[in-house]
């Protein structure tokens, strides 16, 4: 603490003192029965409210000052915190306070209980907070309730406050291109919710909520069985003109989704994913790539953001972290690097951060508490046992406790605040085992052993467990995904990937596993499959537009250029014509 700090510290305590023991106070703010002596000189400094009410609004010999519209126990708060800097926020308290400290200017105290409010957004609290924010104004707090709305939509259509929002606020949500939906069924089956709860007063919407849902994003069968058939839509004439004209569309294209995402026309307009997919690098054909592509999870589809400016590497990792994706290691036929990159997802330019101790290609990246873990690799020499850790706020490399096997081609991932890394090859054979770092020891852990040996394995937390995929045993190239469960130390199989691939990338996406690209034991593949542990079953996806292996994914999310990496929800490009759409949306297409 400076002596500056210091010195207003104490003030503040001989303040506060003086104040309890009733010593040289000069006036007294009443409010209701209640009476509070205070300090003119320290009311001022804490609120312009207060130095106005001194100065101008009151007699010279006036010494008793009544204040409306707070109740004794906020005034008692608000008083201590003009003397000590500091206020007791509790969730009972929040509200009146915050609106006690609006109307008595006390910005400090409005900042705290805002810091307070949304520290503690949930599913539950999240329109109530941003309802708030229209009584007692406060721009960021509102954005950021209306933000996790967005965010959590899917998970706050259940919760009693969506059932309070007024037709208009519902309107707006309903219509954003960016809230978070999966389905559009939660959108359609969110407007019957809200309406249930009060449908004499809600009936009557039914028409103008129906046009802000994605009609023609729904299957055939969803749009027969359950919007054709509720007696909201069959009873309203508009509703059935919409709904007729999203089935022609559908029926008309014949699920073919590639066609239906880019028609002009609202009701098949995809919204916004909140995550993207990004595919960077790798080896394609005989040559290393700088390619990147972004996948749209929404619409299917990859999208090339490729800044070819760039160095091509392969057999390296990625990270995404504060903001950044951070390119680890790798090699481009020529050199194997220590060097990391860093790439800004709003200018999708590269800069060059601090390099790593060893040279690291075929190397295991993670992040974890804010910093970035790499370890094992190969350096053109010797497969490495060594591990290092990069602290961005430092932008400096720091070795951390050596593994127990030299690892390359191996693959890692965080669970629960520790690093599991599986898998490799030690110079000699494909490897089975696996360990365990354990950041607050410093110390590596083995674990049980993986049902099959796996080089150029992908391994990704997932479902409360560590997924490892596919690799190549030493003989062939891996269909097989076995999961690790941390509390038993023991791995179980699951389904088997519908490609068989080594070298690919992994990532986390919307709760599904997704696999993207590899080495299939016969050529590199642009192929990409997703495995959803509810079902435990694997399902193509769209295929990327770049065959390769060596290829390092990752996950980015909270994008303001969004749309920049998603496909154009406007464009026509898989169209014959603009004719065609143009023709069909007017009925006469056969």
């Amino acid at each position: 603490m400076s002596d500056h700090s210091e010195s207003s510290h104490e003030s503040s305590s001989v303040f506060d003192k003086l104040r309890q023991e009733g010593d040289f106070c000069d006036a007294v703010i009443k409010v209701k029965d209640a009476e509070f002596q205070v300090h003119r000189v320290v009311l001022c400094n804490c609120s312009p409210y207060f130095l106005a009410l001194f100065r101008r609004w009151a007699t010279p010999d006036q010494k008793v000052f009544d204040i409306s519209g707070v109740s004794p126990d906020m005034m008692q708060l608000i008083i201590e915190f003009a003397y000590t800097g500091s206020v007791s926020v509790t969730e009972d308290n929040v509200q009146e306070l915050m609106l006690a400290a609006d109307q008595l200017n006390i910005m400090g105290v409005v900042q705290t209980c805002c810091d307070f409010l949304g520290e503690r957004l949930c599913t539950q609290n999240c329109i109530g907070i941003f309802q708030f924010t229209f009584i007692c104004f406060h721009p960021r707090l509102r954005a950021k309730a209306y933000h996790f709305i967005i965010d959590h939509f899917e998970e706050v259509v259940f919760t009693q406050e969506f059932l309070q929002l007024s037709v208009q606020d519902l309107t707006d949500l309903l219509e954003r291109q960016d809230i978070n939906v999966r389905k559009e069924s939660t959108v359609f089956e969110a407007i019957l919710r809200w309406i249930a709860h009060m449908p004499e007063e809600r009936n009557s919407h039914i028409a103008v909520l129906l046009s802000k849902v994605r009609l023609a994003l729904l299957s055939l069968d969803y749009l027969q069985l359950n919007v054709m058939a509720n007696e909201l839509v069959t009873n309203n004439a508009m509703c059935q003109s919409m709904v007729r004209e999203a089935h022609d569309i559908v029926d008309h294209f014949g699920g073919n989704r590639a066609i239906l995402f880019h028609l002009c026309n609202p009701l098949v307009r995809p919204r916004l994913p909140k995550a993207i997919l990004l595919a960077i690098g790798g080896w394609s054909g005989s040559n290393p790539t700088n390619a990147i592509e972004a996948y749209d999870i929404r619409t299917d589809n990859w999208i090339n953001v490729t800044n070819y400016d760039e160095r091509s590497r392969a057999y390296h990792g990625t990270v995404f972290l504060n903001g950044d994706v951070y390119c680890v290691g790798g090699f481009d036929r020529a050199e194997h690097f220590n060097s990391v990159r860093r790439f800004s997802l709003s200018s999708r330019t590269w800069h060059e951060v601090a390099p790593m101790y060893y040279r690291r290609c075929y190397v295991s990246v993670t992040g974890l508490n804010g910093c970035i873990y790499a370890m094992g690799g190969y350096d053109g020499y010797t497969r490495q046992s060594t591990a290092e850790r990069y602290t961005p706020e430092t932008n400096q490399w720091s070795l951390i406790a050596s593994m127990h096997e030299s690892r390359s081609d191996a693959s890692c991932t965080t669970l629960h605040n520790k690093i599991y890394i599986c898998g490799g090859f030690n110079g000699h054979d494909c490897l089975q085992t696996a360990e365990c770092y354990h950041p607050e020891t410093n110390q590596w852990t083995m674990i049980g052993l993986m049902t099959s040996q796996r080089s150029g394995v992908g391994v990704t937390a997932y479902a409360d467990h560590v997924f490892a995929v596919g690799g190549f045993d030493g003989s062939a190239r891996l269909r097989s995904a076995e999961a690790y469960n941390p509390r038993t130390n023991t791995w179980h199989e699951v389904s088997v990937m519908v490609t068989p691939r080594s070298n690919f990338g992994i990532a986390v996406l919307e709760d599904l596993l997704f696999v993207v690209g590899g080495f299939n034991g016969h050529s590199t593949t642009y192929n990409v499959e997703y495995y959803d542990a509810a079902t435990n079953e694997w399902h193509v996806a769209c295929d990327m537009d770049i065959n390769r292996s060596a290829v390092s994914c990752c996950v980015v999310s909270e994008l303001d250029n969004v749309v920049a990496y998603v496909s154009p929800r406007d464009a026509l490009p898989f169209l014959d014509s603009e004719d065609e759409c143009a023709e069909f949306e007017s009925g006469d297409s056969d």
